[in-house]
C-alpha cells in the first residue's frame, strides 16, 4: 500500500513539477514525521479524497446493508407477480434510505472517531482511514458467516488468522457479500411460499371449473395484492429486514 502511494506521489510530483516550474508551486509534498509516519500535503489529501469519492457507489452497495435489502425487495416484487411495480427507482430508493437508517450507528461512530479529529487536524488522512474502517469491519464481521470467511481466507492463502477482527478487507468484503446474498435468498424464499401457495390454489380452482384458457396469474394477482395489503406486508417485510441486522 505504501509502495503504491509512494509511486503515485512520485508520478504526480514529476508532472506537477513540470506544470508549475515557472510558478514554483509544488503540487504535493510528502514529509517524514518524527515517529516515522508519512504526512501528505493538503493537495495530496484532496487528491486522495476525490479518488475515494469515485468508490462511494461501490462502497454503499458492498459495505452496507444495501445488497440484502435490494435483493429481498426484488424477489418480493417477482413473487407478487408485478413486473414493474414498484419500479426499480423506488426499490433502489427504499433500499438506500433503509440502509442509511440501519447503518446510522456505524456512520456516526466513524464520523465522530475519524472525521471530526481529521477536520480538527488532530490526525492525518491515513490515520483517519484506519479509524473509520473499524466500525464497518465490526458491522461486516457480525453479518458474515464464519464458513464464508474461512473460505475466502483459504483462497487468499491465509493459512491462519489470529482472530477474525484482524481479517484484511480483501478477505472480509467478498465474504460479507456472499453471506448477504445467501441471507437475502433465504428471506426471499420465505416470502415466495405464501404467494406460490395462492397461485397453486387459483390454478387448481380454474382447472376444476374447466377454465383452461384463462391464465392463473391474471386471477391470482389481485388476490396476492389483497393478501399483501391485509397482512400489512410492507411493515412486515421492512421490519423483518431491519431486525435481521440486529435492530430491535
Amino acid at each position: 500500500m505504501k509502495k503504491a502511494i509512494g509511486l503515485c506521489c512520485l508520478i504526480l510530483g514529476f508532472f506537477s513539477s513540470v506544470a508549475f516550474a515557472k510558478q514554483g508551486l509544488p503540487a504535493l509534498t510528502v514529509t517524514q514525521a518524527i515517529d516515522g509516519t508519512e504526512q501528505y500535503s493538503v493537495t495530496m489529501e484532496i487528491l486522495l479524497i476525490m479518488t475515494a469519492l469515485s468508490f462511494i457507489p461501490a462502497m454503499v452497495i458492498m459495505l452496507t446493508s444495501f445488497t440484502r435489502i435490494v435483493v429481498v425487495l426484488a424477489i418480493l416484487r417477482q413473487a407478487i407477480g408485478l413486473q414493474q411495480t414498484p419500479s426499480n427507482q423506488v426499490i433502489i430508493g427504499i433500499s438506500l434510505f433503509l440502509s442509511f437508517f440501519i447503518m446510522s450507528p456505524v456512520l456516526e461512530k466513524a464520523y465522530e472517531e475519524a472525521a471530526v479529529p481529521y477536520i480538527d487536524e488532530k490526525i492525518n488522512i491515513m490515520e483517519a482511514f484506519d479509524i473509520a474502517k473499524k466500525p464497518f469491519q465490526e458491522f461486516m464481521l457480525i453479518q458474515t458467516r464464519i464458513k464464508d470467511l474461512d473460505m475466502f481466507a483459504g483462497l487468499a492463502g491465509y493459512t491462519q488468522i489470529d482472530n477474525h477482527e484482524s481479517t484484511p478487507l480483501t478477505v472480509l468484503i467478498p465474504a460479507f457479500i456472499t453471506s448477504e446474498l445467501k441471507t437475502a435468498f433465504q428471506i426471499g424464499f420465505m416470502l415466495f411460499i405464501p404467494f406460490l401457495v395462492l397461485d397453486l390454489v387459483v390454478a387448481s380452482v380454474l382447472m376444476a371449473m374447466g377454465m383452461m384458457m384463462l391464465s392463473p396469474m391474471i386471477v391470482s394477482l389481485p388476490f396476492k395484492i389483497m393478501l399483501f395489503v391485509l397482512v400489512d406486508g410492507w411493515n412486515l417485510v421492512i421490519g423483518t429486514l431491519a431486525k435481521s441486522f440486529g435492530l430491535s
